[in-house]
């Protein structure tokens, strides 16, 4: 079969268009971390979890949780109430997170024993969130604008197309904030749930993995979407910790009240 020249070069401008449409479709690495940090935000809502802390010898801690959340600012902060409810030796302990959108978040936390109040400050937020793997940066993400972000490549987790996606922080002092020096997340490209991370420590080592499944959509009107089983991975130690959300509903009418410090002592 032959072609003429018109032919020829009305066929190397279409592939050059589609291959321009191609890139023009892919979203820059902090387009991806936007999204994300967005996707499964709900205007309110409340849930029950457990969350189980597990050793290095298989040896198991359980807790109850439970946990109220809202919007304000247009969606630019989400406030959280995080309270313990058993066993009995962490029951009333809570946790209050103020997660901004462009800066560094507020949290307090509080212990019935103490019966005081103590303010999480920047140094404390890459410790670990009561035993668990989990840390008090994982509970309240970080600002997207404190790293950079670089797409790697196209991958499959469980059958879900992600993108994966590098990120690192600007400067030492978001690294120690954070306690990682680099995290590599799997981002779903159609609802922007994380499906794992990897976490590399503030000397480069591989740390942490964690695993999500179990991804529900809990919005409907809006398409939004949560995650209902993590697990945190310690590379290191041998030790793991499993978030499960065992229920979890759209309310709006939750009180301001709820999130503020006085509220967060009452027990």
């Amino acid at each position: 079969m032959f072609f003429n020249t018109r032919t020829l070069v009305l066929s190397a401008l279409a592939s050059f268009l589609l291959s321009g449409t191609a890139v023009a479709q892919m979203p820059s690495g902090y387009d991806i971390a936007l999204k994300a940090s967005k996707a499964a935000k709900l205007e309110g809502s409340e849930a029950t979890s457990t969350l189980t802390i597990i050793n290095s010898s298989g040896q198991k801690r359980v807790r109850k949780m439970a946990m109220v959340s809202k919007l304000y600012d247009k969606g630019d902060t989400e406030k959280r109430l995080i309270r313990f409810l058993k066993p009995a030796d962490v029951k009333g302990t809570g946790l209050l997170t103020f997660d901004y959108e462009k800066k560094s978040d507020d949290m307090w936390f509080f212990m019935p024993a103490l019966r005081k109040t103590r303010r999480i400050v920047a140094s404390d937020k890459a410790k670990n969130f009561m035993g668990s793997e989990f840390t008090y940066a994982d509970i309240a993400p970080p600002s997207v604008d404190d790293f950079t972000y670089k797409v790697l490549r196209s991958e499959k987790v469980g059958g879900v197309d992600c993108w994966v996606l590098e990120s690192v922080p600007k400067n030492d002092d978001v690294a120690e904030e954070n306690g990682y020096s680099k995290r590599i997340g799997w981002i779903g490209k159609k609802d922007y749930i994380i499906r794992k991370a990897v976490y590399h420590d503030l000397d480069g080592e591989k740390e942490k993995v964690l695993e999500v499944s179990d991804v529900k959509e809990i919005d409907t009107a809006k398409h939004i979407f949560r995650p209902m089983h993590m697990v945190m991975i310690n590379k290191l130690n041998g030790r793991k910790s499993v978030l499960t959300i065992d229920k979890i509903k759209l309310r709006s009418d939750i009180p301001d009240d709820y999130f503020t410090t006085r509220y967060l002592e009452r027990f």
